[in-house]
Parts: structure tokens; sequence; C-alpha cells
């Protein structure tokens, strides 16, 4: 995928896609794309997002330990 010129890796697992957020990041600044993701993750509204998505995609989803980490 293309996306502002930059590319964009997909992955395609039976009807599912992934997209590569270090390839995102690297359309901002190639040099800290670490820094980029670290501080992505960190993000309040990226926890929560994660929260929500393992809630309907993870049968095996520990919500009490899940906490923890929204702390």
């Amino acid at each position: 995928m293309e996306v502002k010129g930059a590319a964009i890796t997909v992955l395609s697992q039976k009807e599912d896609d992934y997209i590569c957020i270090t390839d995102i990041a690297r359309y901002k600044n190639a040099e800290r794309t670490d820094d980029l993701v670290r501080n992505w993750l960190r993000n309040r509204n990226t926890i929560e997002f994660l929260g929500i998505w393992e809630q309907l995609n993870n049968p095996d989803f520990k919500p009490v330990e899940f906490d923890g980490i929204r702390m």
C-alpha cells in the first residue's frame, strides 16, 4: 500500500489484514522509528484501543491483568 508516497507493508492472513506501524513511523522520521512507535504505544488512546480490540478478538484476554497496563 502507498500512502502520501510512502510504502506501507500490509500482511494478510486468512481474512485479516495487518499494517506495519514502523513503516508509518518511517514516513515521519526515518531515523527514530523506535521512539515514534514507543510513544504511540504509550498514548492513552492507543492503550484504550488495544484493550477494546483484545476484548473483541482475543478469547483468552484477561481484563484484570490489562488494568495494570492501563494505569
